[in-house]
Parts: structure tokens; C-alpha cells; sequence
């Protein structure tokens, strides 16, 4: 593309995608979808005790500002006018929560991504309220801060937000539907006008999605049946059941995939949750040091292309969907003598596959139309040993999009299709047409469902682990009329 082309580029779109890994800020064209740039920081995570996984939130939006800054940069290097962003959309991890002070603007505690003892509640700590009520009662400077009515709770979305737009001096709290259950929820057309500096003052926050929400929108999967499973720290499955909630017989989640304006129809969507896949890879990595990067697991599994009979069940925090059981623990089994560390690398990989075959078998049961093939996205679709893994196991073709950042695609599309913006069309045939790399099945069917067997055997013995009595499984009890009332406070 000649320097004048890239100068007279637009309209453009950015999209802040904040994940549990990583934060990262792109920019798209909004008739084409090409990506033209981003910048990616990775940030912490923080282990405070076995099954408690929190972050510090200064250090979420720090990144999100380096992000923003950097990027901006790299399209002045590229000489693409920054001046083109028309509007900012916002994605981001969902049920990861965090509280905060309005009149100083500082997080009162940790974001709180997963507490498996202390949330109280039977079924799962994967959503937001249960971990409010565990803040309430063991938090003491939050429960004054809420009795001053200074507190402010909000899923990351929010947090984000409120800061980006002015923080304590005028920032906007809100949410959208895709990550507070409510139709009565709406968030268009934000600004970011109250920032005090930064490359993008004064452009419109237009567009807000749960990441899974937004990786469906990028997806392109608008009709009833359309399916899409996202490869990130964990592992999302999301079907578009279109105007109608459909609830599950067989563990999975009824959700909202997207509300796309004020005065638009809510589309519902119902949702499958692993909880450990590209965490798997990063597990392999820090904690057993078996690889330096995430590329030498794939070579590992690569040199053996077998498990050997070795097979492992990630479940750190439990199991998520279908089973929703908090007392498994992560086991490897079936070894040897001759296992070795390539032998588990390939089973970590086939773990992320085994999980989204549970997942699609209870979504086919609920929807009665087994998907004939499915759409991938997400940081490891680049790996191709994981994407012909997962072919196999599901004896279907698995697709991938040339471009993966569809998380990011999604609040882009999002953010650039709401009313006051109206530079990106959602009407399918005004969408350019996606290149795709297609996994075809290459194993017969008879030994995918004998090493799925063996898989759920293994889940099976990964059960039970830990009890309720267990010295550190204290319990909060839950009043969903409290959590309510407190969960928006102004």
C-alpha cells in the first residue's frame, strides 16, 4: 500500500480487548476488516492461595493505556492517519470483577477472577455476584466504602470505562447486556471526551461486548444454529439461538450473545465454559518449565503425535461445563515408564479437544441439530496440531478465519455500527468475504470414541477430590437480594 493510500485511510475502528492474559489494543478498516495495527501487553495474574486467581486492576488499565499509545505509534510509523479512528470498541473477560472507590478512583481490592472455596455457591464461582458476596463479608474497607456509598462494582467492561472516560471527575459507569443479565442494560455512545490526555481523546466509546459476545459477532454468526468456539486462557463454545432463550437440560449456560443498539432485538445464545485450555500451555510452560514458549509444546506434541495412553484433566479450579463440579482436581494418568514430557505435552492438547467435544455433544442435545462443522477463533487456533486434534475428535471439519482476532473484529463491528457512528455495516452482504483454512478429519470415527472414553474415564477419577469438609472450604451465604440492590451502585 503506497504512503498516500495509507494516509487517506478510513474510516477506521478501534477495539480495546482486554482478556485474562493479556491486554491489547487494534485498529481496523471498517469497510474491509483488515487489521492495520495493534499492540499486545501481557499481564499478571496472581495465585494468593490454591483456587484463588486475582488480578490488581491499575495494572489492567495501565495496559490497556500502553496499548493504545503504542498502537498509535505504530500507525504514525505506517503513516495511517490516527485521526481516521472514528469510534473505540470495548471487549473484554467477563465475571472477572472488581470494586472501586468513585471519589478516588482506586480499586478498593484485587480484580477477582476465580474463588473456588470462599463464593459460597454449590454450582460454580464462575459468576460475577457470588464473588460480590465473598468481597462483602471478608473485605472490610469495601463493606465501609458500600456503606458510604462510595463503592462502585463492575465487571472489567466497566472498570475500563469509568477510567477511560474521566474516572472520579464525571466517568461514565455502565455495563452492557453481554455482561450483566438484564435487557434493561444498554451501553452506546460513550466518550471518550473526559480523558485528560492520550492519542485518542475525545473519540467515541460506541461498542461494548462480553468476549465471547464479541468473538460470535466476528464470527459473523447472526442466524439461529450458528456456532463458534473461541481458543483463549479458557475455552468458550456459543450457539445463536436467535430471539428465543433456550434453556439447557444438559449443563450449559442460556445467555445473551448480543444486543446491537437502545432499541434493537436482544439475540440469546446458549454457551458451553472450559475453564483451563491456552492455560494449560502457559501451566506447562511456567509451572513445569517442560517448554520456554508456547511453540516448542506444539513441537513437543508434534515429535510424538501420540498421547501414549497418557491422559490429562486440567481441571485446577474444577470443572465447568456440562459438569459444573468444584470438587474435581487436575490429574494426569495412564503413565509409564516410557512417558515422557513430548507424551504430555500432546495430552495437554488433547484435553482443550476432549473439553470441546463435552461441550458440543450437550450442545447438539439441546439444539437437536449436530453442527456439521465448526468455526474457530483465538490465540491457539495457530496451533495446527491442536486444530487437526480437534478435527479428529470431533469427527467434523474444524474452520479457521485467516484473520483470528475475531474477539476484537466483534467490537470493532460493534462499536462502529452504533447509531451516531454508522461506519461499519452489519447486513451480510455488505461484509467482505473471510478466507478460511479448513481441518478435515483424518482418523476414523471407531478410535476418536475409544480415546474420548478413555478421556471421560480420566474425568471420572478427577472427581471427588476435594470435600466439604475440607479446612479451608469456609462458605458465604448468598442473599440474591442483597447482591441486587448492591451490584449498581452510583
Amino acid at each position: 500500500m503506497a504512503a498516500s493510500e495509507r494516509t487517506a485511510l478510513g474510516p477506521l475502528v478501534g477495539a480495546i480487548d482486554q482478556g485474562t492474559s493479556s491486554s491489547r489494543f487494534l485498529v481496523f478498516n471498517a469497510k474491509t476488516a483488515e487489521l492495520l495495527s495493534h499492540h499486545q501487553v501481557e499481564i499478571q495474574q496472581k495465585f494468593p492461595r490454591e483456587g484463588w486467581v486475582e488480578q490488581d486492576p491499575k495494572e489492567i488499565l495501565n495496559s490497556v493505556y500502553e496499548c493504545v499509545e503504542r498502537t498509535c505509534e505504530k500507525m504514525k510509523q505506517l503513516n495511517i492517519n490516527i485521526a481516521n479512528i472514528r469510534a473505540i470498541g470495548v471487549t473484554n473477560q467477563r465475571e472477572t470483577t472488581v470494586v472501586w472507590d468513585k471519589t478516588t478512583g482506586e480499586p478498593l481490592y484485587n480484580a477477582i477472577g476465580n474463588y473456588y472455596f470462599k463464593t459460597g455457591l454449590p454450582l460454580s464461582t464462575y459468576f460475577s455476584a457470588v464473588k460480590l458476596r465473598w468481597l462483602l463479608d471478608n473485605v472490610e474497607e469495601i463493606r465501609k466504602a458500600v456503606e458510604e456509598k462510595r463503592a462502585m462494582f463492575g465487571t472489567i467492561d466497566s472498570w475500563l470505562i469509568w477510567s477511560l472516560t474521566g474516572g472520579k471527575n464525571g466517568g461514565i459507569h455502565c455495563t452492557d447486556v453481554t455482561n450483566f443479565f438484564s435487557n434493561d442494560v444498554n451501553v452506546f455512545l460513550f466518550l471518550f471526551a473526559k480523558q485528560k490526555s492520550g492519542a485518542l481523546t475525545g473519540v467515541p466509546i460506541s461498542g461494548c461486548l462480553g468476549d465471547q459476545s464479541a468473538a460470535l459477532v466476528g464470527q459473523m454468526c447472526f442466524r439461529d444454529g450458528q456456532a463458534k468456539n473461541t481458543y483463549g486462557t479458557g475455552c468458550f463454545l456459543l450457539c445463536n439461538t436467535g430471539q428465543k432463550s433456550v434453556f439447557s437440560e444438559h449443563g450449559l449456560i442460556t445467555t445473551i450473545a448480543y444486543k446491537m443498539g437502545r432499541d434493537k432485538p436482544v439475540f440469546y445464545a446458549l454457551e458451553g465454559s472450559v475453564a483451563i485450555a491456552g492455560a494449560v500451555v502457559r501451566w506447562l510452560r511456567d509451572n513445569l518449565g517442560i517448554a520456554r514458549t508456547s511453540q516448542e509444546v506444539e513441537k513437543l506434541a508434534a515429535d510424538v503425535g501420540t498421547s501414549y495412553g497418557c491422559y490429562f484433566v486440567p481441571a485446577f479450579s474444577g470443572l465447568y461445563a456440562p459438569y459444573w463440579e468444584p470438587s474435581a482436581r487436575g490429574i494426569i494418568c495412564g503413565l509409564t515408564q516410557f512417558t515422557n514430557k513430548k507424551h504430555i505435552a500432546f495430552a495437554a492438547l488433547e484435553a482443550v479437544c476432549f473439553q470441546t467435544r463435552e461441550i458440543l455433544d450437550a450442545m447438539n442435545k439441546d439444539c437437536g441439530i449436530p453442527l456439521s462443522q465448526l468455526q474457530v477463533d483465538g490465540g491457539m487456533t495457530n496451533n495446527k496440531i491442536l486444530m487437526q486434534l480437534q478435527s479428529d475428535i470431533l469427527c467434523i471439519p474444524v474452520v479457521k478465519p485467516s484473520m483470528p482476532e475475531t474477539t476484537a473484529l466483534g467490537a470493532a463491528m460493534a462499536a462502529g455500527a452504533a447509531e451516531g457512528v454508522g461506519v461499519w455495516s452489519l447486513n451480510p452482504g455488505d461484509l467482505t468475504a473471510v478466507t478460511c483454512e479448513r481441518f478435515e478429519p483424518q482418523i476414523n470415527p471407531e478410535e476418536s470414541e475409544y480415546r474420548y472414553a478413555r478421556w471421560k474415564k480420566a474425568v471420572m477419577k478427577s472427581m471427588g477430590w476435594e470435600t466439604s469438609d475440607s479446612p479451608s472450604n469456609g462458605k458465604s451465604k448468598i442473599n440474591a437480594g442483597q447482591v441486587l440492590l448492591i451490584s449498581w451502585l452510583a
